[in-house]
């Protein structure tokens, strides 16, 4: 039992005081700006999807919703592999409905391609009229 409880506190303080890092990472963010408010767009969903190549057809990975500050930090774990082609649609009609404005995209779809390991950060800026999109760091 003594070699058992030694063996957990050094993993324990190996993982912390020698620099490995524990905490999953993730290589794809997004982020949302209002440019007709110059304020983050917060609430608006964003879903995930992946290209297969063979059927031509795109399979839903995951949705989410940006936080306070228009962001959703952690699609994609860096984990395992995630080179392809994606699509990420941003839902904008509900986000201006709710703000009692009229706009002219019910929602924004990206296509990019994750072609490495790098951390790959795809914003859009938007009014209720007109978006742009880059890829950022």
């Amino acid at each position: 039992m003594k070699n058992f409880i030694f063996a957990f506190v050094f993993a324990l303080i190996s993982t912390t005081a020698f620099g490995q890092n524990t905490e999953k990472t993730y290589q794809l963010s997004s982020h949302i700006l209002d440019v007709s408010k110059g304020m983050p767009a917060s609430g608006v969903t964003i879903k995930l999807e992946k290209y297969n190549e063979t059927n031509k057809t795109w399979t839903s990975v995951e949705e989410k919703v940006t936080d306070k500050n228009g962001r959703v930090p952690d699609f994609l774990s860096n984990d395992k592999s995630n080179l392809g082609i994606y699509k990420l649609t941003y839902f904008t009609s509900d986000y201006f409905k709710k703000m009692n404005e009229k706009s002219f995209y019910p929602w924004v779809e990206v296509v990019f391609e994750i072609t490495n390991k790098e951390h790959y950060h795809v914003p859009i800026t938007l009014s209720a009229y007109g978006y742009s999109t880059y890829r950022g760091n």
